[in-house]
């Protein structure tokens, strides 16, 4: 039977950070990307993605996404067959987090987008992919494609977002934890503490990967998502 698959992208992120998934993803079940540019905060975002999804479906959710997600997950618990949490955290915004996000968000505000995209890069990949151009010019292609406006309202709704962590033990679904080994935005001990308390989950760490596993390791999170996705199906 046919999976109906919801991938939900993260801040500063259009479609394009899954284009390396969906060949391998479409075989289980339609794929549906979310559109995660409506709404206010976590729940009017997650209530936008909820009206257009499938009746049901297997969730997954990048950074932001997986913020997204675990609000869908309150919103609409039975609709969710699966979980994987990509590269994101269960916790609430550190006050440290939330001093660097309101300072590019000046920025962006000030017409400064391009500079908050460009310093936020070197924090969001591997060291040795700090000097890739293909990362770095996908990481500005999809920034501008969302501009400033998004990216404002984005980091607001991310500075406001739930704490999560109540939440982990009341996940029942098969549920798939990916993070970089050099994640430095959401940490591997945030994912090792979501895997822990979420029952039957499974943690995969990708070697030579920071907080944008999906495009610097692409292989590797495809492989960790078609065993989530066959092991659903089996």
């Amino acid at each position: 039977m046919a999976t109906p698959i919801l991938l939900v992208p993260g801040l500063n992120c259009t479609a394009e950070v899954y284009h390396n998934q969906l060949p391998a993803l479409w075989r289980f079940g339609p794929v549906t990307i979310a559109n995660h540019l409506r709404g206010a905060g976590m729940a009017e975002i997650a209530a936008s993605i909820l009206a257009d999804a499938p009746p049901r479906f297997a969730l997954a959710g990048f950074s932001m996404g997986g913020y997204i997600a675990f609000e869908i997950l309150r919103r609409a618990p039975d609709r969710v067959t699966a979980l994987a949490l990509l590269d994101t955290s269960a916790h609430p915004d550190t006050a440290e987090a939330t001093e660097k996000r309101r300072a590019a968000m000046a920025l962006a505000g000030q017409g400064k987008f391009t500079l908050a995209i460009q310093q936020s890069f070197p924090n969001g990949v591997h060291p040795a992919h700090v000097t890739n151009p293909h990362l770095k010019a996908l990481h500005t292609r999809m920034a501008r494609a969302n501009g400033p406006e998004t990216y404002i309202r984005h980091q607001q709704a991310i500075i406001t977002r739930p704490d999560s962590r109540p939440d982990l033990p009341a996940i029942k679904v098969p549920t798939l934890v990916v993070v970089g080994e050099a994640d430095s935005i959401t940490v591997p001990e945030a994912a090792r503490e979501m895997a822990t308390n979420i029952s039957g989950a499974t943690l995969v760490t990708v070697p030579n990967a920071g907080h944008m596993a999906l495009v610097e390791q692409p292989d590797a999170v495809t492989a960790a998502m078609v065993e989530w996705l066959d092991a659903i199906k089996s």
